[in-house]
């Protein structure tokens, strides 16, 4: 049966998502089994300083001062980065441009790359060979030769189950995973993620294949301009096929020893053997949008990686406009000259809709809490409409960066009729 549909506005953002079952015991993201501390724990000496010449030194950059919160003393991760999602002021770094194994985080990469390139309405019957190629314990959500599923759906997989199945899929329907491990590194090129290798299009564990705690959240961030990245990253539950699926995104799902995190509104975890666990996560408390993400907690507790993401957002929330910030996100290649006055266009609704079918909008354009799963319309939980509303509207590639970005309308949501 389809999930209730909810509805979310600014002024309970965090009761519709504690109303969810925080009880789910869905497998985590994995994308092999056994997480272990992998590659050498010594940060290179020499790092990149892209986004300030703090980033690229070893050990934690902050600035402390009076009145600035000291950081949490119980920080494992090899990598950790705090940013403001709106201005792209680096709040604190620990080893920022470190590149490691990122996991399925990758996911975040793929997804801002292939989701503008098919509408979400369409509908591709899975042949054997789109799931060749897929590792050992690869995490799937149960996809099967023969069947049809549509592109919403198989997003679904993606970012709620970290489906290898689902983007390998995908892959396919973009040429193939060579075609789509080259676009993934042309784009992250242009996102100028210079610590970001790809080798598989799904974060699987590969010789060579690295990104950085910097990198990711400029991938995170670059997503989050889009809508369907937003809807997609912040559901919290779904339909898929004959089955209801959970986000695996613990802070936005919540589980026994995590509670659902204030304001959280995505993105992507990830865990495998040599990378051990990373997340990048995008939350709002009081109009301030911070980004976090952690790699790699040496203390092998369940669910550390989040219980690291989420003091850091709590230190994050209280040093915001306290501490001066090590350095910045940096915009993208293309728009790194955009004139800071530059006013946003309008921005397009999802693929779908682009293409005049399969909107996941509302008619007035704003983002809606229910959407297809199945070819029906049905509740998909979506946690918060932070991303939605907070992270712009924007149009035609137009990056802001360095001032404070548009709060649209868009955090009213609303339930179709």
């Amino acid at each position: 049966m389809p999930a209730p549909k909810r509805t979310v506005g600014r002024s309970v953002l965090i009761a519709s998502v504690s109303l969810l079952s925080l009880s789910a015991t869905v497998p985590a993201a994995l994308a092999a089994p056994d997480p272990s501390s992998g590659a050498t724990a010594t940060p290179p000496a020499a790092m990149s300083q892209l986004g300030g010449v703090r980033l690229g030194m070893p050990g934690t950059q902050v600035n402390l001062a009076p009145g600035v919160p000291v950081l949490p003393k119980d920080l494992t991760a090899r990598s950790w980065i705090v940013s403001d999602a709106e201005s792209g002021e680096v709040l604190a770094a620990h080893n920022a441009h470190w590149p490691l194994p990122p996991a399925s985080t990758l996911k975040m990469l793929f997804a801002d790359t292939l989701l503008p390139r098919f509408p979400s309405s369409t509908e591709h019957k899975v042949v054997a060979s789109d799931l060749d190629g897929m590792g050992e314990g690869s995490s799937v959500v149960g996809i099967k030769a023969g069947r049809s599923y549509s592109v919403h759906d198989l997003w679904l997989g993606v970012f709620l189950r970290s489906g290898n199945d689902a983007v390998h899929v995908l892959s396919a329907m973009n040429h193939g995973v060579p075609q789509t491990v080259a676009d993934m590194q042309d784009h992250a090129d242009e996102l100028r993620a210079g610590d970001t290798h790809v080798v598989t299009p799904d974060g699987y564990d590969a010789p060579g294949q690295v990104s950085s705690a910097y990198d990711l959240s400029l991938i995170a961030r670059s997503g989050l301009q889009k809508k369907d990245f937003r809807d997609y990253c912040s559901t919290v539950s779904a339909r898929f096929g004959d089955a209801d699926i959970r986000n695996t995104n613990r802070l936005l799902a919540g589980d026994t020893d995590v509670p659902v995190y204030q304001g959280i509104a995505g993105v992507k975890n990830g865990n495998t053997t040599h990378a051990g666990a990373t997340f990048t996560g995008v939350a709002e408390r009081n109009g301030k949008v911070l980004l976090v993400t952690v790699m790699n907690p040496a203390k092998q507790e369940h669910n550390e990686v989040y219980k690291e993401s989420a003091r850091l957002l709590d230190w994050g929330f209280r040093a915001a406009g306290k501490v001066n910030p090590v350095g910045e996100l940096v915009a993208p290649r293309s728009v790194a000259t955009t004139a800071p006055g530059t006013s946003p266009s309008p921005e397009p609704t999802d693929a779908g809709a682009r293409a005049g079918s399969g909107t996941d909008g509302g008619r007035d354009g704003r983002p809606v809490a229910s959407a297809t799963a199945g070819g029906a319309s049905s509740g998909i939980g979506t946690a918060l409409a932070v991303a939605g509303g907070l992270l712009v509207l924007v149009g035609a590639g137009v990056f802001l960066v360095n001032r404070r970005w548009p709060l649209p309308d868009l955090m009213r949501r609303r339930t179709r009729p």
